[in-house]
């Protein structure tokens, strides 16, 4: 009987097993019907295969394991390949190429075991055998494929150098002057020239970066990013989408865009390379909500804090260490993201600094740094500044302990010097870039290094904690000249009430401003040193004495009144004197290549000797021999 019983209890779970699988397996075919013919689109079409795609990692990601009735060992295989799923997943819109890759090599598994892509269908998704039909994406992404096979990460530079795309050019529709842009004209030549028999695998490598980048990616960035280039930015040009349908609507608005189509802040896609800018016209986001997924997605590493209206922009990094920016209206008149690559393979000053004679300012730089001398490093953006800080970093002593204060992780020095002891602090919501320069005195600090010197109150903190705070200070500014430099930060000082006489203001930032280094970009994206410029303070003289009791002692008016117009001639004299400090520069960079002009102060020589180890002192010596022949 009890036997019966048992046998009656495992027919019925089988039957039970065999219905539940015969209803997911019926569930399965029916959504696997809806998708293929979603929108009346054929069933290897991109539009498909990406809504595929999207339902049924969902369905993986987010299913109950334990309603398959899976046994233990492969009910944990199974979760053990989700969790993996989730965080590739996760970590892929965060700039990890390692999580992207993962989950693209499991997308191609997905739509070749499930959907079947073949040989015989790959071709409904992107006619590759049809040059007419290729779009000026498909056949770019064709291109950067190709040459991401010979160059990986520098093939976009190799690109561009090989058909000179990086140089100045008279375009159509973009006015009379030169620009540097590259064209879907550009692309159709290249494409042309380079194009060869595709194998199956390498079109389903191309058609699986489409899906991922339209469901997971950035766009049309998203390999663009990847590249090994100096940055790259969107919605940053074009009509708006929402004034577009109006543009034609006068005569007045004919006249402005008759020699050319306006473009719309989708076709705004910029690279920044070696410099300068330039435009991909032939890219485009394709509508403003994908722009917008973009913007929202790509700044979202280690969770910065939701970008919103009230909160219009943020600054954040990325997990290879870029640096993103993105800002939507409100605050900015359309969504807009920049994304800022430091290459820290050319965090040398060999590599950075070229032309002739470049061995005199990169042996300057080496000894101002073992010299400790507080170092302004300026320029424009985009000019290297945050590069030959890494670079220069190098060649301070090895036990020297360096404290980094910065508005977004830019630096990344702890990569490059692994076994330095180096810490960056950085600026957020609630810790201020005062607070947080506060701090670093109680960090056993020994040289300080400012990112960027941007506001009155970091400046401020930066001139005090270079008098008493540390053994000395590097930083990055964007003055343009020398004079420039003392003026902003003492116009900080006085700002933020330290001081109230500018004179004094003015002797407190030229007594701890040694060197500024100036670079500078020119026309063609080159980058040098322009000039290397040493900040010698005046000797102020004591102010003579007066005594209140002169004429009562010697009762001789006229030597009183003497005496009074002498203190009030000095008084005046100093009052409207042109400056506290005298410039010299020492290296130039004339007719595309270095020379030593002025040299050394006595002052500067001798306190950097101070700071120096007896090896480099001799060497030092040798240098200053040899360029100037002494100090001045």
């Amino acid at each position: 009987m009890l036997s019966d019983h048992l046998s009656n209890t495992l027919w019925i779970v089988i039957i039970i097993l065999l219905i539940v699988i015969f209803v997911y397996l019926r569930w399965m075919n029916i959504r696997s019907k809806e998708i293929h013919t979603h929108s009346g689109l054929e069933q290897y079409s991109l539009k498909a295969m990406t809504e595929f795609v999207k339902e049924t990692l969902h369905q993986m990601t987010h299913s109950q394991l334990s309603d398959l009735g899976l046994h233990e060992e492969e009910f944990r295989r199974r979760l053990s390949k989700r969790s993996e799923l989730r965080r590739a997943l996760k970590g892929c819109v965060s700039g990890n190429v390692l999580d992207k890759d993962y989950v693209k090599q499991f997308l191609k598994e997905l739509l070749v075991k499930s959907i079947k892509l073949n040989e015989s269908n790959i071709n409904q998704a992107i006619p590759f055998d049809t040059y007419e039909s290729l779009t000026p994406q498909d056949q770019f992404e064709v291109i950067l494929y190709l040459y991401k096979q010979k160059y990986q990460y520098e093939a976009l530079s190799r690109l561009l150098e090989t058909y000179h795309l990086s140089k100045p050019r008279l375009v159509s529709g973009y006015g009379d002057d030169a620009v540097y842009a590259v064209t879907a004209e550009d692309i159709a030549y290249i494409y042309n020239n380079e194009i060869r028999a595709l194998t199956f695998h390498e079109k389903l490598d191309i058609v699986v970066q489409r899906i991922y980048q339209q469901y997971k990616g950035f766009s049309v960035i998203d390999e663009i990013r990847d590249q090994r280039i100096d940055g790259v930015s969107g919605g940053v040009s074009g009509v708006l989408d929402r004034a577009s349908k109006q543009l034609r609507t006068n005569a007045l608005e004919d006249c402005l865009f008759e020699s050319s189509t306006p473009v719309t802040e989708c076709e705004s896609v910029w690279i920044f390379y070696r410099g300068i800018s330039i435009h991909l016209g032939f890219l485009s986001f394709g509508d403003v909500r994908e722009l917008k997924r973009v913007c929202q997605n790509i700044y979202k590493y280690n969770h910065p804090g939701q970008l919103s209206e009230a909160s219009g922009y943020k600054v954040n990094e990325m997990k290879d260490g870029s640096r993103v920016v993105v800002v939507r209206p409100p605050f900015s008149e359309s969504w807009a993201f920049f994304v800022r690559k430091f290459d820290v393979n050319s965090t040398t000053l060999e590599q950075l600094i070229t032309g002739r004679n470049a061995e005199i300012p990169i042996e300057l730089l080496k000894y101002l740094m073992k010299g400790s001398r507080i170092t302004a490093i300026t320029g424009a953006q985009g000019s290297g500044k945050t590069t030959l800080l890494m670079a220069m970093v190098r060649h301070i002593y090895a036990s020297y302990t360096l404290r980094v204060q910065e508005m977004a992780f830019e630096l990344h020095l702890r990569k490059i010097y692994s076994r330095r002891n180096i810490l960056s602090f950085r600026e957020t919501e609630h810790i201020s870039g005062q607070a947080g320069l506060d701090l670093q005195k109680k960090t056993d600090g020994t040289v300080n290094i400012l990112g960027e010197v941007a506001s009155d109150e970091v400046a401020s903190w930066m001139i005090q904690m270079s008098q008493v705070a540390s053994l000395f200070t590097v930083f990055t500014h964007h003055a343009k000249t020398l004079k420039d430099l003392v003026q902003s930060l003492r116009n900080s000082l006085l700002k933020s009430g330290i001081f109230r006489q500018e004179d004094i203001a003015e002797q407190q930032v030229v007594s701890v401003i040694n060197f500024d280094i100036h670079l500078k970009r020119d026309a063609f994206g080159n980058r040098y040193i322009e000039r290397i410029t040493e900040c010698i303070p005046c000797d102020v003289e004591p102010f003579p004495e007066w005594n209140p009791n002169y004429g009562i002692e010697f009762g001789n008016t006229a030597e009183v009144s003497a005496r009074y117009m002498e203190l009030s001639a000095e008084h005046f004299r100093r009052q409207n004197r042109q400056s506290s400090y005298t410039s010299r520069n020492v290296v130039e960079y004339r007719d595309g290549g270095y020379l030593a002009v002025e040299p050394l102060s006595y002052r500067s020589v001798n306190e950097m000797e101070e700071q120096m180890q007896p090896q480099d002192i001799e060497a030092f010596r040798g240098f200053i021999s040899k360029c100037w022949g002494g100090t001045a």
